[in-house]
């Protein structure tokens, strides 16, 4: 877990109210109906913060970092980028500012040409910002030293290396563009568990050394916490808790954050969850998204869902059950 960062009057991003809707059709006689992937989402992240985005499978953070990144168009809402609104501005007038803010996916594999040279996919960035010929070789070297990477990498293929390794390329491509805003969506899921700290080690070190902010994206409240400044949780679609890391580590102030710090095999892993009380892409209830599956629901839980609200300084929470007494795994502070 790291400290605070101090707070910023203009954040890097801003997102307010950001929802996602899909519309489905169950069959080909059935009609189209309206699935939400994301809801009233507001986040801000200030330069050199890490904000973590936490939630099971199909809660909406990879939608809403899609949506940071206007990679996804967004059903409601606005994204602010530095200040400036970005929300409908055209691909090409967003392609001035697209070197602000790139992306790291979950599998390099798919993000990386699997027909050029390491070479040829490093050239691409430095391109696009007009570097060439000595400059160029000497900003690829010096950016795959800092990766962890060293100069025999640049005629090999991107299938030769290691799950991890072809992850530094793809952190080396992004920091080769100069951002100030990374989106890691799941960057570190689909590695062992001695890689994914090497990792995370490495985006902790390039936060700290060009004041990054981070928008890291991930299932395993374990991992997230250790990079993440502060955590925000969401559940079907809906922002439900965000607090500092350790205050949320310390007390959950919503019942879904509990269970996730209390999930088995290893505390914080989203491995078993429960299945949903409705089926998949259904509506959420009039009330509360997690009163279904809640065991301390009352019944006004299932009537309105309740607003993101303070509950301590920092920490907001949507439940209207501000009397419980939730477990954290760190001890209350006095």
């Amino acid at each position: 877990m790291t400290g605070p960062v101090p707070p910023d009057p203009v954040p890097l991003l801003s997102l307010r109210g950001l929802s996602k809707t899909y519309l489905r059709r169950d069959g080909l006689l059935t009609r189209p109906r309206a699935v939400a992937a994301a809801r009233d989402v507001t986040l801000d992240i200030a330069r050199g913060e890490v904000l973590g985005i936490v939630g099971e499978s199909g809660s909406g953070k990879s939608t809403v970092g899609r949506m940071a990144m206007r990679l996804l168009e967004p059903t409601a809402g606005a994204v602010h980028l530095d200040g400036a609104d970005i929300t409908h501005l055209s691909e090409q007038a967003l392609r001035p500012l697209r070197h602000k803010m790139q992306m790291i996916f979950q599998d390099p594999s798919a993000s990386l040409n699997p027909r050029q040279s390491i070479r040829q996919i490093l050239t691409t960035p430095l391109r696009l910002r007009g570097v060439a010929g000595a400059d160029a070789t000497q900003e690829m070297l010096e950016t795959l030293a800092l990766v962890g990477l060293g100069p025999d990498v640049l005629g090999r293929a991107p299938s030769t290396f290691s799950g991890g390794q072809r992850q530094r390329l793809s952190i080396a491509r992004a920091l080769l563009m100069k951002p100030e805003l990374i989106v890691a969506d799941e960057a570190v899921s689909a590695l062992d568990v001695c890689v994914q700290a090497q990792i995370v080690n490495l985006f902790r070190h390039l936060r700290d050394r060009f004041n990054l902010s981070i928008l890291f994206i991930g299932h395993d409240l374990a991992v997230v916490g250790v990079i993440s400044d502060r955590i925000a949780v969401m559940y079907r679609g809906t922002l439900v808790e965000i607090a500092p890391t350790e205050q949320l580590f310390r007390r959950p102030r919503h019942p879904y954050t509990a269970r996730l710090l209390s999930a088995e095999p290893r505390r914080g892993v989203l491995s078993a969850p429960a299945p949903p009380a409705t089926p998949a892409g259904q509506h959420a209830p009039d009330g509360c998204v997690f009163s279904a599956r809640c065991p301390h629901a009352a019944d006004a839980c299932r009537t309105r869902q309740p607003a993101l609200a303070p509950v301590a300084p920092g920490h907001r929470a949507a439940c209207i059950r501000t009397d419980l007494d939730l477990e954290g795994i760190l001890p209350h502070s006095n």
